[in-house]
């Protein structure tokens, strides 16, 4: 899974979560789901989107919602958890 690592520093202004917009998220999500990098990661995929659509990115809903089609439940409902997860530390 694409990976943005901030959980070594103690607040946003020193990891750099500042600086995530809603671009560079959409464009991670992108890479997931076409499996640039390795292999297709939905549930990474549905991650980003969703972050990206919250930073307001109006074609991530799209994109997130064409992701969940092709996951299961169970693999929709861990993207929602890692999404929650990231918004709680940054």
């Amino acid at each position: 899974m694409a990976r943005i690592d901030f959980q070594n520093y103690a607040d946003q202004a020193a990891n750099g979560a500042l600086f995530v917009d809603a671009d560079l998220l959409f464009d991670l999500g992108m890479q997931a789901a076409l499996g640039r990098g390795g292999a297709v990661d939905p549930v990474a995929a549905h991650m980003y989107f969703n972050l990206a659509d919250r930073k307001g990115c109006e074609r991530a809903a799209f994109h997130r919602q064409d992701m969940a089609g092709q996951m299961s439940k169970s693999e929709i409902a861990t993207a929602l958890r890692l999404a929650r997860e990231w918004l709680t530390r940054h």
